[in-house]
C-alpha cells in the first residue's frame, strides 16, 4: 500500500466519523425537542 491509499482511507474514516457524529447530534436534538414539546 502506498501513501495515497493511506490518505484515502484516512479521509474515508474521518468522513464516516463525521457522518456518525452528525447523525447522533441530529437524532438527540429531535428527541430533546419532542421531550420539551411533550412537557407543555
Amino acid at each position: 500500500m502506498n501513501d495515497e491509499t493511506y490518505l484515502w482511507l484516512e479521509y474515508l474514516y474521518i468522513g464516516l466519523l463525521g457522518l456518525a457524529t452528525v447523525a447522533i447530534v441530529w437524532v438527540s436534538a429531535i428527541v430533546i425537542l419532542k421531550l420539551f414539546r411533550g412537557q407543555r
